[in-house]
């Protein structure tokens, strides 16, 4: 059995969100599924996926204290300025956190570990609604 779903989701800040309920929200076809794997395809290149903490807030709050320190905003050598000065920097960040995600399902659910959690990673100041595409397959 096949399932595959575009999920829209609300504008968020610039940082790190838990979107793992937001996704399993807007899936109720996962409970027929007993066994299988969940691809999680983000549909743009300034914002990304990961897997991480999904209990204390600080660590999304490092995550992006990180990633701002490794990836700078305005840099001489960037060419890419058309956007603003946070474009360039999110597709750098886009490119090495990645756009995919795949996670097995397990009794209708995205069987991640107890302490994991899908994260929005929104790489701009204004990105605005972000989609993406969940392509289920199992049994």
């Amino acid at each position: 059995m096949w399932l595959q779903k575009v999920i829209q989701l609300k504008k968020r800040a610039r940082g790190f969100h838990l979107i793992t309920h937001e996704i399993v929200q807007q899936l109720p076809e996962l409970g027929d599924f007993s066994i299988g794997m969940m691809h999680v395809f983000m549909q743009h290149t300034s914002a990304s996926l990961t897997l991480n903490e999904n209990a204390d807030p600080s660590v999304r709050q490092d995550f992006e204290s990180f990633f701002n320190r490794a990836v700078p905003e305005n840099e001489p050598y960037y060419k890419h300025l058309d956007e603003g000065s946070d474009d360039l920097p999110a597709h750098l960040k886009s490119s090495l956190l990645g756009c995919a995600l795949t996670i097995p399902i397990t009794g209708g659910c995205p069987n991640l570990g107890i302490w994991q959690g899908i994260y929005l990673c929104e790489h701009r100041n204004d990105g605005g609604r972000r989609s993406i595409v969940v392509t289920v397959h199992g049994e």
